[in-house]
C-alpha cells in the first residue's frame, strides 16, 4: 500500500515538473518578441546591422585573419533574379553602407569586386544597385571591378555599366540590352464561349486599358509602349555612355537584346577581357590599387539571421510545417511579376 501511495506520489510530482518545463518553454518566444519590441521604443534608439564581414578567399585561395588595419576588398554577390527578396537595391545599398562600419571601419574597404551570374531583373532595382555602385566609388573614391561567371544579361548588363573594367569567363554570355513589360491576356472570346460577363468599374482616362475582360479598343497600348521606350533608351544611355567602344546606332539598329559570348562581347566592345577567372580578376583589381602580395583580405557582407526572420508569417517556425518541392526549372519570383523588366527570358 505503502509502495503503491510512494509511486503516485513520484509520478505526480514528474507530471507536474514536466508541465511546468512546457509551459516555461511556451513562453521562451514571448519573451523574445517582448525584448524585440522594448528595444525597438524611441527611448532606446540604437544603430543596428543587419550584415557581418565574412573573410572569403583571396587571389591566393587562403583566407587569412589579418590586421585591422590590412585593406580589404568588398565582394559584392549579383546572382540570380534582381529584385527578389535577398537581391535587390535595398539590400546592396544596406551592404555597402555597412562596409564602412565594424571591423571595416576607417575605409578599410579599397575596392569592390561585383560577382554577376544573372539574367537581370525589375528596372527598378536593377537602376538602384547601379546608382548604388557610382555613388559608392564616388563617395569613397574606390576601383569597382565587375567579374561575369556565366551570365550577365539585361539587368545584370547594366549594372555591370557601373563598374570601371568588365572581366568574364570563357564561357560566359553578355548582352540582352532591352525591356520587357507585363504580359497582357484578353479572355473575351473565351468567356462569350462559356456565357460570362464582366464589368470593371474605373474613374480616370486609360485607367481600365487593357483589361482582360472586354474588347480592346485602337490605342489602348500606347501609353506603356512609350514607358517601355523610355526605359529602353535609357537602358542604351548607361550602356554606351560606360563602354565607349559601343556605339548607339550599332547597338540599336544591329546588336538589338541579343546575348553574346564572352569573346564576342569583347570585339563588340561590351566586356575588356574573356577566358578571365575569379582570381584573375580579382588579382588584376588588387594591382590596381598598388597590392602585389597577400597582405589584404577579401571580405563579403552576409546577411545576419534576426528575430523578426524566425517569426515571419511563412516561416516554419510559425507555421509548424515544412514544405518540400521539387524545381525542374527555374521559378520567377513572385516579386518580379507586373512590373517592367531589364530580363533575359529566351523561353518567352
Amino acid at each position: 500500500m505503502k509502495d503503491s501511495i510512494l509511486r503516485s506520489t513520484i509520478r505526480s510530482f514528474f507530471m507536474a515538473f514536466f508541465a511546468m518545463v512546457g509551459i516555461a518553454i511556451g513562453f521562451i518566444p514571448l519573451l523574445f518578441i517582448f525584448a524585440a519590441l522594448i528595444s525597438s521604443t524611441d527611448e532606446d534608439l540604437e544603430v543596428k546591422s543587419h550584415y557581418s564581414p565574412t573573410i572569403v578567399a583571396n587571389a591566393q585561395d587562403t583566407r587569412k585573419a589579418l590586421s585591422s588595419k590590412a585593406p580589404a576588398v568588398l565582394k559584392v554577390n549579383i546572382g540570380g533574379f534582381i529584385g527578389s527578396e535577398k537581391l535587390n537595391m535595398h539590400t546592396i545599398r544596406e551592404q555597402f553602407t555597412e562596409s564602412r562600419e565594424g571591423e571595416l571601419k576607417n575605409d578599410r574597404v579599397k575596392a569592390v569586386l561585383v560577382h554577376i551570374n544573372s539574367p537581370g531583373g525589375t528596372v527598378v532595382d536593377a537602376d538602384g544597385i547601379y546608382r548604388a555602385i557610382n555613388d559608392y566609388k564616388e563617395k569613397h573614391n574606390v576601383p569597382v571591378y565587375a567579374y561575369i561567371d556565366g551570365l550577365c544579361a539585361s539587368g545584370g548588363m547594366y549594372i555591370a555599366s557601373a563598374c570601371d573594367k568588365i572581366y568574364a569567363s570563357d564561357i560566359s554570355l553578355i548582352g540582352s540590352i532591352g525591356v520587357l513589360s507585363p504580359s497582357f491576356f484578353n479572355l473575351t472570346e473565351l468567356m462569350g464561349k462559356i456565357g460570362i460577363e464582366s464589368k470593371t468599374l474605373s474613374a480616370g482616362k486609360g485607367k481600365d486599358n487593357l483589361n482582360p475582360f472586354r474588347p480592346w479598343k485602337p490605342g489602348e497600348e500606347d501609353n506603356l509602349k512609350s514607358l517601355i521606350d523610355y526605359y529602353y533608351n535609357h537602358f542604351v544611355d548607361v550602356v554606351t555612355s560606360s563602354r565607349p567602344d559601343v556605339s548607339r546606332a550599332r547597338l540599336v539598329n544591329e546588336l538589338g537584346a541579343q546575348v553574346f559570348p564572352a569573346v564576342k562581347a569583347i570585339e563588340l566592345g561590351l566586356i575588356d577581357g574573356a577566358g578571365y577567372s575569379l582570381n584573375e580578376a580579382l588579382t588584376k583589381l588588387t594591382n590596381k590599387i598598388g597590392i602585389e602580395d597577400d597582405y589584404y583580405q577579401v571580405v563579403k557582407m552576409d546577411r545576419k539571421v534576426s528575430l523578426s526572420d524566425l517569426f515571419k508569417r511563412d516561416s516554419p517556425m510559425m507555421t509548424g510545417t515544412v514544405n518540400h518541392k521539387l524545381e525542374l526549372s527555374p521559378e520567377l519570383d513572385p516579386r518580379l511579376m507586373n512590373q517592367f523588366l531589364y530580363l533575359y527570358l529566351p523561353s518567352q
